[in-house]
């Protein structure tokens, strides 16, 4: 199970979503989060479709999308599309 956060440096949602994150992480320490600068990492923002920032996605083993959020996750909603991701 990969997570991709995809964030920007001047994006105060994302402060809220790297803790977010940090909660999953403590709880689920499988998860491989990935953070991904837009600005740096344009090519695979593009291929991901990004469209704002935050943006988190869940995805199973074989690269298939279980979960996208746009805006702030909760961390119910992340260990869920990770559940689903196993």
């Amino acid at each position: 199970m990969n997570l991709l956060f995809f964030s920007s440096s001047f994006c105060d949602p994302c402060i809220q979503t790297r803790g977010v994150l940090k909660q999953v992480a403590t709880l689920v320490p499988a998860a491989k989060i990935a953070e991904l600068d837009v600005a740096r990492e344009t090519s695979e923002a593009e291929k991901a479709g990004i469209r704002s920032t935050p943006t988190v996605i869940v995805t199973s083993a074989d690269g298939t999308e279980v979960f996208r959020a746009e805006g702030v996750p909760t961390v119910n909603q992340v260990l869920v599309a990770l559940a689903k991701a196993v």
